[in-house]
């Protein structure tokens, strides 16, 4: 995995390398192996390698042999060799055994239309030296990220925010839109960023730029249309466990060590399935993280699948003095605020791993392919609940809001509350507002100023006009997979592994296997209550059946109990009445209300207050 970065300058002045290199080394920990430049005239492109497959001439940036093409490149084409293989069919020489090459000359053939093929995560630029254009992808959902800064002067890109802040003519202006965003979803979606003037280029998309001005295109969606005919579920089920495997082994790909990220759920344990399937003769190296808090901690279930698969398995626990002492660090390389607190555990078991190997496997992108989340079953609940009278639904939300709170995981008092708190919006938008901290009427009362804020939710409306199908169910997929999956899993999984030195892979978003499943019936997915449904019949045979049946539980922590106890005095310093009014963005006898109902426990505000507490940190440290 790398870090890449780029200048051009608009008005032909020489790019002054200095810079660039200022730019390139704030992205050293994606890539600590090795650096490199390419400057020609106003172009500069510079690139950082974390060294995974030919470790000895992979080196960037990588130009064809007549000069024409350079690119940059960070990611992973997991489907290089057989690129590679109709290359040289027609005539392609290669000097390296890296997947770089091959993607640079399958450019250099093919032009865009070699997205199409393209099985892996990516994000990279090319420059052509005759059109003096350079084109950017990034893969389909997004798991390698590209910001770039456009003005008059110049155009400007990179893996990470925190790289423009060295250039001397960038500015670090708050994006109050894009704030107001983060406080609806608990992270700032694409396009928008938290600085003015930078944006994300969306999953999906490649843009190109020629003299001096851009453009963005989409290259692929989410292939959602039904066919009218159903397909046979055996049969299914067959191609499901096929692909998982296939997706899995192509992954296996590496010239260093590599492991797996073993939660005990279902999805990583199915990783460690078909991983077993390929790795005969050698123990698979799987790494956990645990919690004190045992309705948080699924410890004994990683160790099952430890001891069913024969693995290597190395454990750790999140203790509450030892996520104080990594936040520091996280909000360093986080870039933007960012209120999903399974970043904290997922740092903690990148680091944890990566003293042992280069490369994981994790579960990312089930939940999101085969409806895996309480909520796909709780939007089914709401559409009953909304045709009630207005007594009953009066009524009963008197009984919940007077629940006893509860910090325990996935408590039923936090489910029951909220469930109402989304339940009146209309189907999709209420997933987000059960996701998110803030919804926009909530933000009016906590913004100082929120007069010339648009509703946050208006971004959804808009990603979901491009939707395919009509599909209630397949509606929600496509809204998690543009927004949940892409800025706030994947996201969190990058910036946290990347700030490890640790290249993580997901074999449930390999493109054949989301192909498949995008094809099948929304029931397939989500049966009356059941979840994954398709994914856990064909793995009962495959894995213990206390592993495939067990709820989900996700990787949460004991955050609002944590805020109670040991988070207090932080808690009390940071959203201190002085320094909100000195802040000037939020209402001090808001924040202040929040933080006394939870502390006597009249009310569970962890999510709101973490996000409150992330904006800060994130802040402070970008001050």
């Amino acid at each position: 995995m790398c870090g890449i970065s780029g200048i051009i300058h608009k008005n032909n002045q020489p790019v002054n390398q200095s810079i660039l290199e200022k730019i390139n080394r704030t992205l050293t920990h994606r890539g600590p192996d090795d650096e490199g430049y390419f400057c020609e005239g106003h172009l500069g492109l510079a690139h950082r390698r974390l060294s995974i497959i030919d470790l000895s001439s992979g080196h960037q940036p990588m130009s064809t042999s007549n000069g024409r093409y350079t690119i940059v490149f960070n990611g992973e084409i997991y489907n290089f060799l057989e690129i590679r293989a109709e290359l040289q069919k027609k005539g392609i020489s290669f000097q390296t055994r890296s997947d770089t090459e091959v993607l640079l000359y399958a450019y250099a053939l093919e032009g865009k239309k070699c997205l199409d093929r393209l099985n892996g995560m990516f994000a990279f630029a090319i420059w052509d030296k005759d059109e003096k254009t350079l084109f950017v992808a990034r893969d389909r959902f997004g798991k390698k990220p590209f910001y770039y800064w456009d003005t008059p002067a110049h155009f400007v890109f990179a893996s990470e925010l925190k790289a423009f802040l060295v250039h001397p003519d960038f500015k670090k202006e708050l994006n109050h839109q894009a704030l107001a965003s983060f406080f609806q979803y608990d992270y700032v979606p694409s396009p928008l960023s938290i600085f003015k003037g930078v944006q994300k280029l969306p999953a999906g998309h490649f843009l190109i730029l020629k003299n001096g001005s851009f453009s963005i295109q989409s290259y692929w969606d989410i292939p959602l249309k039904q066919s009218k005919i159903s397909p046979d579920w055996e049969e299914s089920k067959k191609k499901l466990i096929v692909l998982l495997d296939e997706a899995t082994q192509k992954r296996l790909v590496s010239d260093v060590p590599l492991g797996v990220f073993l939660s005990g759920g279902l999805d990583s344990s199915s990783i460690v399935a078909m991983m077993a399937r390929h790795c005969e003769g050698s123990r698979i190296k799987t790494f956990s993280i645990g919690f004190e808090e045992k309705s948080f901690d699924e410890s004994e279930h990683a160790l099952l699948i430890s001891k069913t698969f024969n693995t290597d398995h190395h454990h750790q626990v999140l203790t509450p003095n030892k996520m104080l002492e990594i936040l520091p660090h996280i909000a360093s390389f986080m870039d933007e605020p960012f209120a999903d607190y399974s970043i904290i555990p997922t740092y903690l078991l990148s680091q944890f791993t990566r003293q042992k190997v280069t490369v994981a496997l994790g579960g990312d992108g089930s939940d999101e392919l085969f409806a895996g989340y309480p909520t796909f079953y709780a939007d089914k609940l709401a559409r009953i609940y909304q045709k009630f009278p207005h007594f009953f639904k009066q009524t009963l939300g008197f009984f919940v809001n007077h629940l006893p709170v509860s910090h325990r995981d996935m408590s039923f008092d936090f489910k029951a509350k909220q469930f109402l708190y989304g339940a009146n919006f209309e189907s999709v938008l209420r997933n987000q507002v059960w996701l998110g901290s803030f919804h926009f009427g909530e933000q009016k009362k906590l913004f100082v100023e929120s007069t010339q804020l648009k509703d946050p939710l208006l971004l959804v409306k808009e990603v979901l006009n491009r939707c395919p199908s009509s599909d209630a169910l397949d509606r929600i997929l496509y809204f998690y997979q543009k927004f949940y999956l892409t800025d706030d899993i994947l996201v969190k999984t990058d910036r946290a592994s990347m700030a490890a030195s640790l290249e993580v892979r997901a074999p449930y978003l390999d493109l054949n296997l989301v192909s498949f499943v995008s094809s099948l019936p929304p029931h397939f997915k989500l049966k009356g209550r059941v979840t994954k449904y398709i994914l856990k019949e064909a793995l009962k045979e495959i894995l213990p059946s206390q592993i495939v049946f067990r709820k989900k539980k996700g990787f949460g922590i004991p955050v609002g109990l944590w805020l109670k106890n040991e988070l207090k005095n932080h808690l009390l310093e940071i959203l201190s009445p002085e320094r909100i009014k000195r802040d000037g963005i939020f209402n001090p006898a808001v924040v202040q209300s929040m933080i006394k109902e939870h502390l006597e426990g009249r009310a569970n505000h962890r999510k709101k207050l973490f996000s409150l507490l992330t904006f800060h940190w994130w802040k402070d440290n970008f001050n």
